[in-house]
């Protein structure tokens, strides 16, 4: 049957004793779906700082905000693409190999320092806000009847 220490290492390794024979998590495996779900909201990020750029030019530089707005979404929209890149750079690393493990955690956490970077900057380019104008028709004053 084995010793106590066997026995956990076996539940430690997912293969909890009682049960069926179950297979450990492939790391490889599960790095690349964090990846590709990360990068699914990395994608969603930049077609919202797309549309607010978009918004941004098109009320022109009158706008209070312009140039900050246009310098804050750029540099958002930079940085997303620096990540999705280091997010494609990780998920087609193998992880299992010792010798590129300290390599990739480093590339991991730049990866998150950046999203915070982005979180950041997104916070400020809401807090100028992008206000569109002309949504509606003007309307003359009602008719009292």
């Amino acid at each position: 049957m084995g010793t106590e220490g066997e026995r956990i290492s076996m539940e430690a390794a997912g293969n909890p004793a009682g049960r069926g024979a179950r297979s450990a998590i492939n790391i490889n495996h599960y790095a690349t779906k964090k990846s590709l779900a990360e990068s699914m909201l990395d994608v969603a990020l930049f077609m919202a700082n797309a549309a607010q750029l978009k918004a941004v030019l098109e009320q022109g530089p009158s706008f209070t905000y312009y140039v900050t707005l246009i310098t804050l979404i750029s540099l958002s929209l930079a940085l997303q693409v620096v990540i999705g890149i280091l997010l494609i750079i990780i998920a087609r690393r193998n992880l299992n190999d010792l010798s590129k493990q300290p390599r990739l955690d480093v590339m991991n956490n730049v990866a998150t320092a950046l999203v915070f970077v982005i979180v950041l900057i997104n916070i400020f380019i809401t807090a100028f806000g992008v206000q569109k104008t002309g949504l509606y028709p003007s309307r003359g004053p009602r008719e009292v009847r």
